[in-house]
Parts: C-alpha cells; sequence; structure tokens
C-alpha cells in the first residue's frame, strides 16, 4: 500500500540492519559512562533551547516540573543516534574484513558481551 505512492523501489537488507541494530545495542550497553555523559549533556541542551521559547520567568519556573522528566526522556532517546552511527561503522568495518555472517554473529556476541559488562559494572558500583 505504502509502495503505491512512491514512485522508486525501496530494497532493505534486514539482515545488515537487525546486526546494525546488535551492534547499537552491544556499544550502548557497554559504553556506559559515555551514555550517561551524553544523557547529561543533551538534556542541558534542551532545557537551554526550551528557555527561549518563554516570554516571561514565571511561566518558566511554573512548569519546570513537568519539563525536566520530559527533556531527559528525549535526551535518552536521541542518545541512541551516536551509537547507532558508530554501530554503522563497526558494522561495514566487519562486513568486509570478514564476511556479512560475521557481522550478524559479532553483534550478538557485542551485545552478551556489552550486557554481561553492564551487569558487572552494576553489580561493583552497589558494593
Amino acid at each position: 500500500m505504502l509502495l503505491d505512492w512512491i514512485p522508486f523501489d525501496i530494497s532493505v537488507n534486514t539482515v545488515s540492519l537487525a546486526s546494525v541494530c546488535l551492534w547499537s545495542l552491544g556499544l550502548y550497553l557497554s559504553l556506559g559512562k559515555l551514555k550517561l555523559w551524553l544523557i547529561e549533556r543533551l538534556q542541558a541542551w534542551f532545557n537551554f533551547a526550551e528557555r527561549s521559547l518563554y516570554t516571561s520567568e514565571e511561566e518558566f519556573e511554573r512548569t519546570r516540573p513537568a519539563r525536566e522528566p520530559q527533556n531527559l526522556f528525549y535526551a535518552s532517546l536521541v542518545s541512541i543516534l551516536p551509537f547507532f552511527v558508530l554501530a554503522l561503522g563497526c558494522n561495514w568495518l566487519v562486513e568486509i574484513g570478514l564476511g556479512h555472517n560475521w557481522a550478524l554473529s559479532l553483534g550478538i556476541m557485542a551485545v552478551i558481551i556489552g550486557a554481561v559488562y553492564a551487569l558487572g559494572r552494576q553489580d561493583a558500583l552497589e558494593s
């Protein structure tokens, strides 16, 4: 139905898309300090950018409790994009070096290793 409106053919390599998403998740889990730093910077930027939308200081302060969590949510969503771009590069390099199937396999391994590392780092911070 949607393809009836588009005059050209769109082909998506689903295996490459899946491996890039796996690489992205693995990098997102394993680079926790970079993720937190990026979320903090994006939240500060969103708060600064939203300040210019208000003309009165009273309205700005009145809506602060609702805006700050919303900006934190948006910052956490946008923080995924740099990891996706980094994952594109990792996937591309592995596909060139080892082949198409290895990119997916190493993406799965990156997720497992990143999850184990994130759990270990969380456990070390608690004790």
